[in-house]
């Protein structure tokens, strides 16, 4: 039993909490107002949203409600595992009928009024059934996979969030059963959006519909009774805490693998589908259907009226020739303080003041040259790295790589247990570790969370220390797409304690006095008390007190009681929390002064900021961790300060008003959990944050264009924001 001051009612649950952020998701696709193809990928992300949260949340809830030997805990809300599920399961098939409400009834219709059409194989004229022939017989069958089940044709593994047609056939000639269950992958090297024309055309069919219409041909001397399409998800959470290697790479390329095989947590059917042929999948796979057991609410079977697996609408967002239906593309703008043309040094330039970016609005490119400058520096004698979310095509691993070529000492720490980019980064260690980069991965029970780079440069007869400080990846896809700050300082003390952290990475070395780092898990939790505690006493002596918190969620029950104390001493807290909020605001007594806001718009809010006083005596902090447990117990985070006067000014005066006054995307939290999107009142004048930063930064630009006669060419070239998922 966790055992806390406050009463379980004062506490949200966090898995309800997280559904109400995803409800949040969905409503930007619900919103007329924003370019239909942003719709369309918003519907994307609730569902890739959803896949993950089954994945990993539910995985872990259903292991406690239903394990051997599994704990039966409660959460500070007062609920056990099995009441989670049963609320879980509810407020879902809420969402999944909104979504689909969403999809069918508004998204779909628009997109035919636009000339997109998604079309059913009886609507397709003679010209779409030839080229839909052509892409069946050319493509489709020399890939597909007809697979009976039967005693000597055993059940294959379904694949984790893999879609699948489920068919029942009767034979009426040739070998085989009478009757039969059989089933074909539709693989995802095909496309789930089958083009009827050329491409200014814009017609498709669901490559289901595609295939299903083929049946008999992939099951010859069979009638296809009934069909249907289904999908599986599977717990995919890769836990390491009890595993023993002394390898960690190969034990993680294991455990990717046995990914694939976890248990069953959620069916996807379409509805209507043929109940005799559910119910094999359900035996199949071990899950529960409320539908076929009334006495028990639990059902973790979810029947689905439209397509299966919206996440595949990504692809449809991105056709060509609809511009007008996107947002307006973006030019992220060179930040404040590079002010000369491409190639000026930027170790002077950091040398000379703190360097605050806040992207995407400003550009992620000095943070790219930031590394790729010191692989060419012969000033440069090593760089350290910490790599947590890789990209693709990765221009810093790259550097990385050059770095170590030209005979620099070069050490990256790489998170292998970064959560469903596992993968990628396996590949990516592997590529640096050839190239002669010092590789390695952390500690078997912690995440290596925090965002650093550190610079160790030859300047005279001294060494000076360059780090950059994020609170985001360094991924230069997710910079376009994520709201973030990063900052770059020569301060010593932070140099210091730079050093010591990735001693402390590489080789335990431990003992260090913190000078202006806070780092986790050894004292970010208890800093973070502190300060709020600070801020009470202030409170209860009279002076002027101020908490503001900027962060994706907020989780730890500690801190919640803390900052439930400073509310009821008089301390006026603002949160803007994007997903996950377990505090209840406005509780009569508890938490009075506690005002939160979540902000869902065209970029994911991603930063993490955190202000303890007003005005001249604020601290100001930047942090890579949320207020978790896991951020501040089972993570190696940092939290740094922002000291250098004008960048304070700039949080305190720009920044946070900016993210306070937005009555555009901004949602309040209400007492019960419930959340209201915040409306501008009759005469007062709109404010969308996101849009006002990007104003204010493109404002930035002219100015300094017109006082330099040119743009520093740090700024990347107008892009649209990449794909994206909600995190």
């Amino acid at each position: 039993m966790i055992e806390h001051v406050f009463q379980a009612e004062h506490f949200i649950n966090r898995e309800l909490s997280w559904l109400e952020f995803n409800a949040r998701v969905l409503e930007e696709a619900e919103d007329a107002s924003s370019p239909l193809l942003e719709r369309v990928k918003f519907l994307s992300i609730f569902s890739s949203n959803l896949d993950e949260f089954f994945m990993v949340r539910v995985a872990g809830l259903r292991e406690q409600a239903f394990g051997d030997g599994a704990p039966q805990d409660y959460t500070p809300d007062g609920l056990r595992a099995i009441t989670q599920l049963q609320r879980v399961a509810r407020r879902t098939q809420e969402l999944v009928a909104a979504e689909y409400r969403c999809w069918n009834e508004l998204v779909l219709r628009q997109l035919m009024q636009e000339g997109i059409k998604l079309l059913a194989h009886d609507e397709l004229d003679e010209t779409q059934r030839t080229a839909l022939d052509h892409f069946f017989r050319a493509r489709a069958f020399p890939i597909l996979t007809p697979m009976a089940i039967d005693p000597s044709h055993p059940s294959p593994h379904f694949h984790n969030r893999q879609l699948y047609l489920g068919a029942m056939l009767q034979r009426h000639h040739g070998l085989g059963p009478r009757q039969l269950f059989a089933v074909v992958q539709l693989p995802q090297i095909l496309p789930r959006f089958v083009p009827l024309g050329p491409p200014d055309q814009q017609e498709f069919i669901l490559l289901e519909q595609a295939v299903a219409a083929r049946l008999p041909e992939l099951f010859g001397g069979f009638d296809i009774l009934h069909w249907t399409t289904f999908r599986i998800t599977r717990d995919s959470d890769i836990e390491l805490l009890e595993q023993e290697s002394d390898d960690m790479l190969r034990l993680i390329e294991e455990r990717l693998k046995a990914r694939q095989r976890g248990d069953a947590v959620r069916l996807e059917v379409a509805t209507g589908a043929n109940e005799e042929l559910v119910q094999k999948i359900v035996a199949e796979e071990s899950l529960r259907d409320a539908v076929e057991n009334a006495a028990d609410p639990y059902s973790e079977v979810y029947r689905i009226p439209g397509p299966l697996d919206l996440t595949g609408l990504m692809e449809l967002s991105q056709i060509p020739n609809r511009d007008y239906l996107r947002d307006p593309p973006f030019s992220p703008q060179p930040p404040r303080g590079l002010r000369s043309r491409r190639g000026e040094d930027l170790f002077a330039a950091i040398a000379q003041r703190d360097l605050l970016l806040h992207h995407p609005f400003d550009s992620f490119d000095p943070v790219v040259e930031f590394v790729a400058s010191a692989a060419k520096d012969p000033k440069v004698l090593a760089i350290k790295q910490t790599l947590y979310r890789i990209s693709g095509d990765s221009p810093i691993t790259r550097a990385l790589m050059q770095a170590a070529e030209n005979g620099k000492h070069v050490t990256a720490l790489v998170e292998l247990k970064a959560r469903f980019d596992e993968e990628r980064n396996v590949g990516w260690a592997r590529q640096m570790e050839r190239s002669g980069v010092h590789v390695v991965f952390g500690f078997l029970d912690l995440k290596t969370h925090c965002k650093l780079s550190l610079v160790v440069r030859q300047e005279g007869n001294t060494l000076r220390r360059y780090v950059h400080l994020g609170t985001g990846n360094y991924n230069q896809t997710t910079a376009l797409a994520y709201t973030d700050f990063g900052f770059f300082t020569a301060d010593e003390d932070i140099g210091e304690d730079a050093s010591a952290l990735f001693n402390l990475l590489t080789g335990y070395s431990q003992g260090h006095p913190w000078r202006k780092l806070v780092v986790a898990p050894e004292d970010l939790h208890r800093h973070t008390v502190a300060l709020v505690e600070e801020q009470i006493e202030r409170a209860r002596a009279g002076k002027p007190s101020r908490i503001f918190a900027k962060l994706n969620a907020l989780v730890d029950y500690r801190v919640i009681e803390a900052l439930y104390r400073a509310s009821q001493a008089g301390v006026p807290i603002e949160l803007v929390v994007r997903g996950i909020c377990c505090l209840r605001p406005g509780l009569p007594g508890i938490s009075d002064n506690i005002r939160v806001t979540s902000i869902v718009d065209r970029f994911l809010e991603h930063s993490r900021l955190y202000v303890f006083s007003p005005d001249d005596e604020a601290k100001v902090f930047l942090s890579s961790a949320d207020w978790m447990p896991r951020n501040f117990h089972r993570r190696v985070e940092v939290m740094f300060p922002i000291e250098a006067p004008d960048l304070k000014r700039r949080v305190l005066d720009e920044v946070i008003p900016t993210y306070l006054h937005d009555n555009v995307r901004a949602r309040v939290l209400q007492p019960d959990g419930s959340y209201l999107r915040v409306q501008p009142v009759v005469g007062e004048t709109s404010h969308r944050s996101q849009e006002e930063f990007l104003t204010f930064r493109g404002q930035a630009t002219e100015r300094l264009v017109a006082t330099n006669g040119s743009e520093n060419g740090l700024a990347a070239p107008p892009v649209h924001a990449p794909e994206r998922q909600v995190r």
